[in-house]
């Protein structure tokens, strides 16, 4: 893929953001208990081996896969001054030829959240994917009701484009999201949510 390579990595200003490695899984493990009951209201449902080695081993082989064949750049971000694991954010579905196109996810654990990380790394993402990557589109979509994260992806330069009823399985149910959109070259005004 245009401008990834194995070991990619993104320093910012407090973060490092990485692909997750083997090492990671205890840090990950307890930060996803911690943060269970913080993060599963907005999440799909947790597979019974969510939590397992076996199950985060698989998800660092996807991750490798993924980086090494262009189609996602999933990143753990680690604050910068002691090396602590915060969340994720991930590139996904991205896509090649006309479209030059891709989908961001995130998730922050309950310990940090609204101190500013999720929306450095979003900046430092984005960046990466119009200049490294030369992405035209970065996608987003969140439950109507979640406001934190509305806010978050319209300070970041997202804008509001429209809903998607049944869009995504949200905690065991079929959920309506609300869609935005940041584009490299984006001339649209402001646009307000519906």
């Amino acid at each position: 893929m245009l401008g990834i390579k194995r070991k990619f990595r993104v320093e910012t200003e407090r973060l490092t953001l990485r692909p997750p490695i083997h090492s990671d899984f205890r840090a990950w493990s307890a930060l996803r208990v911690t943060s269970r009951a913080y993060l599963t209201p907005w999440e799909p449902t947790w597979a019974n081996d969510h939590l397992t080695r076996k199950a985060f081993t698989n998800r660092v082989y996807w991750a490798q896969r993924s980086v090494s064949g262009g189609t996602a750049l999933p990143l753990f971000l680690f604050r910068r001054e002691d090396d602590v694991l915060l969340g994720a954010i991930t590139l996904d579905n991205i896509r090649r030829g006309p479209a030059q196109a891709g989908t961001l996810g995130y998730w922050t654990g309950e310990p940090f959240a609204r101190q500013g990380y999720m929306r450095e790394a979003i900046t430092a993402v984005v960046h990466q994917a119009f200049t490294r990557l030369d992405l035209s589109r970065i996608e987003a979509a969140c439950l109507p009701e979640n406001a934190a994260s509305r806010g978050l992806l319209e300070r970041t330069g997202f804008k509001y484009e429209g809903v998607a009823q049944s869009y995504l399985q949200i905690d065991g149910r079929w959920r309506t999201h609300v869609l935005y959109a940041s584009l490299r070259k984006d001339r649209r005004g402001k646009t307000e949510a519906g």
